[in-house]
């Protein structure tokens, strides 16, 4: 598969964790950064990632910050991204299973590192129940 991953600074020892173990597996990873532990601005970094899922450039993305919150919020900006905040691994599957997320998110201060990678394998594993969740999202004005 092919997967864009980024983060920010809080994200970016998991980020180096998930590329190795997603490579290992097989999978085309592309780094969009951030490359440092050093502190950034998320947007800078989880934008493109998500923007690149959205004109189908990649098939899935990943994006880690401390919590995840901020960059599953940026992500789903994106049109065409349904980027879903995982904790656990029945977090991943049903995020794909319900709502074929195309990207997520993880907190690096949330979960441990063995978790991230169990979040990020049962994702990747689990397979959209098409038309039985997901009918149409559209964009609701306040």
């Amino acid at each position: 598969m092919n997967i864009v991953i980024a983060s920010d600074h809080a994200g970016f020892v998991y980020k180096q964790k998930l590329i190795e173990h997603l490579q290992g597996l097989g999978h085309q990873v592309t780094d969009f950064g951030t490359n440092s532990d050093e502190a950034c601005d998320y947007p800078d970094f989880i934008l493109p990632a998500a923007k690149a899922v959205a004109e189908g450039k990649f098939e899935r993305g990943i994006v880690l910050g401390g919590s995840g919150n901020g960059e599953a919020m940026a992500a789903n900006r994106i049109a065409g991204v349904r980027c879903a905040l995982c904790w656990n691994e029945e977090t991943a599957q049903l995020c794909r299973q319900h709502n074929n997320a195309n990207m997520i998110s993880i907190g690096e201060r949330m979960v441990d590192e063995a978790t991230a990678i169990a979040i990020t394998d049962a994702w990747l594993n689990t397979d959209f129940e098409a038309g039985r969740h997901l009918r149409r999202i559209t964009k609701i004005d306040a």
